[in-house]
């Protein structure tokens, strides 16, 4: 068993498909798919999905740092309004890859939702895009608050990976892992399994063999193929405790 811990099967990109989609992936073995929401106008689609298909997704609420404006307070406020079940909060974080125009709005609306979770007892799904060091500095402050979570398709190296566990937080590995000229080998290599989340972040970053296609859960197999390559342990071994590491951090049933 396996599970997807970065999915956003909700988006568009999945209409004309999404029962296949998930036929695929419980073929694969992947029977739980968190889906993490980014804005106030994806919450009702990402219930619509889970709703659809009980027993293998899990919801979260958050604004993704992308999605952070000028009126960002009312966009949390209409977000964390809903009264559902999840089990953690995100997709936050900071992006500086596609525009630094709201940095100061960014950090202002990742340290409301650190504070989200932190008072809910939740983890955190961490984006941090040309931003790693920034969010570190400031995810530093909330340890004593018992803030855990996972850097989500984590960008950093091997001494920053080593860091974040320390800090209680888990390194999220996706397709971007077999790549060429990446270093996550390096990561992967360097650190515990038991530190280690899987994810595609479906439709995104597809995994090789299929690069260039849209990417879905069905692939985290060839994700924890490489993890296993690397790290020089069986398939089923890393698909279990990685398994493990989901429902742990998740509390997932």
């Amino acid at each position: 068993m396996m599970t997807d811990t970065h999915c956003h099967l909700y988006l568009e990109e999945f209409d004309k498909d999404r029962d296949i989609a998930v036929e695929n992936a419980r073929s694969a073995g992947v029977n739980k798919i968190i889906l993490p929401n980014i804005d106030k106008d994806s919450v009702e689609k990402m219930l619509s999905v889970s709703n659809s298909y009980p027993g293998i997704f899990y919801n979260t609420l958050g604004l993704h740092p992308t999605s952070v404006k000028e009126d960002f307070k009312e966009q949390l406020k209409i977000i964390f309004s809903y009264n559902i079940n999840i089990i953690g909060i995100g997709e936050t974080g900071i992006d500086l890859y596609w525009d630094k125009t709201y940095l100061k709005e960014q950090q202002e609306s990742f340290d409301f939702q650190l504070n989200e979770a932190c008072e809910r007892k939740l983890p955190v799904i961490i984006h941090s895009r040309n931003s790693l060091n920034e969010v570190m500095e400031i995810i530093t402050n909330y340890k004593a608050k018992g803030l855990t979570g996972v850097f989500h398709c984590y960008p950093g190296n091997l001494k920053q990976a080593k860091k974040i566990i320390d800090l209680g937080l888990y390194i999220g590995i996706g397709g971007v892992v077999t790549y060429k000229n990446n270093n996550m080998t390096d990561v992967v290599a360097g650190i515990p399994a038991e530190s280690i989340l899987t994810e595609t972040d479906s439709p995104y970053l597809t995994p090789v063999p299929l690069r260039g296609k849209r990417n879905e859960p069905y692939n985290i197999k060839y994700i924890v193929e490489k993890i296993a390559e690397i790290k020089k342990l069986p398939f089923d071994i890393v698909a279990e405790i990685t398994y493990k590491n989901s429902l742990k951090l998740f509390d997932l049933d």
